[in-house]
């Protein structure tokens, strides 16, 4: 739905980023690797963003971070457009309250490549995670979105491509 309107997959992926949880920030080098895409391309898109008023700059420790303008009159239609796309909606809050200690939360494989291929697959780390309920609320949101939910809770050896949903600020 959302990739047959926003034709650049580097333009979706940095959407999804940065609106699906407004706490989510990001600085060039570091969105090139965890995308896998080249600085020019990142740094074209988060320019043309940040332009529009979507995204904020910063500085932080001699870095450029960019984050969703939450000010912007078009931010809460933003967010709600990207968890619908993901099939989240309020659900991305209610797992950080209820799962546990969560310190990561990252999308991979096909929704990270901008593409809706019904197979959403998230990586879930931290301590003390309530992994039954997790897999229990997975289960309720395949039948709701009519998608296969796939979770995983070990890193695995190299992840190419990911979009972080989620990262407890001190893992920065």
């Amino acid at each position: 739905m959302l990739d047959s309107i926003i034709t650049s997959k580097t333009r979706l992926k940095l959407l999804i980023k940065f609106f699906v949880t407004s706490s989510n920030k990001g600085y060039l080098r570091g969105i090139a690797e965890e995308f896998n895409e080249s600085t020019n391309a990142i740094r074209k898109e988060l320019n043309q963003l940040s332009d529009a008023g979507y995204l904020v700059r910063f500085q932080e420790n001699n870095r450029i971070y960019y984050q969703a303008n939450t000010e912007h009159p078009l931010f809460q239609s933003l967010q709600n457009l990207v968890r619908t796309y993901l099939g989240f909606d309020q659900a991305v809050d209610h797992v950080l309250e209820r799962a546990g200690e969560v310190s990561l939360v990252s999308l991979l494989g096909d929704y990270a490549k901008g593409i809706d291929s019904g197979t959403i697959e998230l990586l879930i780390i931290g301590d003390k995670l309530d992994k039954a309920y997790l897999l229990q609320l997975s289960a309720k949101m395949e039948q709701l979105l009519g998608k296969n939910i796939q979770l995983y809770f070990d890193r695995e050896e190299e992840i190419v491509q990911q979009i972080i949903l989620y990262q407890q600020d001190d893992l920065v």
